[in-house]
């Protein structure tokens, strides 16, 4: 990451509290159907930063929604995604209560989408990608092609089925961004 991002990075102590208000705000909704009010005094936490928050269940994918774009304070976007990751992933039916003691939560802070010219410019383990072409978008975090063992071929054509497009789309002329995550997980402090 940039010098400047890196001044940004959470510590232990923030990555704690951001995971914890994850599951609360989940438990919460799931029970109340709405989000809790909360208040924030940490200023770094009330920055407005793009954030996914991605929920597993027993290991195996279960929710993954964000917002790439810095839309709201990095709390506020915690919140939000991880109700939205339990409830709103078209992917999967809604979290159900039961399921929330074999739920772990991960949390990706996101840097700046920023242009490529080049697929070659993508790192893998380090960059994010959105692909986009005419209406169509898709966006896979950093951790992605690491976690299924990917080369950038599949990693673009993963990007590609993601906004839409067909697999060989990248190779046809797509706009390229990367991105940069800070990614943390409640496996980290177990």
């Amino acid at each position: 990451m940039a010098e400047s991002e890196t001044s940004d990075l959470l510590n232990d102590e923030e990555k704690k509290f951001l995971l914890q208000l994850a599951r609360n705000s989940i438990q919460y909704f799931l029970k109340n159907r709405k989000l809790p009010e909360i208040e924030v005094e940490n200023q770094k936490l009330k920055q407005k930063k793009g954030a996914f928050v991605t929920l597993k269940v027993g290991g195996e994918l279960r929710g993954c929604i964000g917002y790439p774009l810095p839309y709201k304070p990095l709390y506020r976007a915690v919140m939000e995604m991880a109700v939205a990751a339990a409830t709103e992933d078209f992917r999967f039916p809604p979290l159900s209560e039961d399921e929330l003691d074999s739920l772990t939560i991960e949390i990706s802070v996101l840097t700046l989408p920023r242009k490529v010219e080049s697929p070659s410019e993508i790192v893998i383990g380090k960059h994010g990608i959105i692909v986009r072409k005419g209406h169509h978008q898709g966006l896979l975090l950093p951790q992605v092609p690491k976690e299924y063992g990917w080369d950038l071929t599949t990693y673009l054509e993963h990007g590609c089925l993601k906004a839409g497009l067909s697999p060989d789309e990248w190779e046809k002329g797509v706009t390229l961004e990367v991105f940069e995550a800070q990614v943390f997980s409640e496996e980290d402090f177990r």
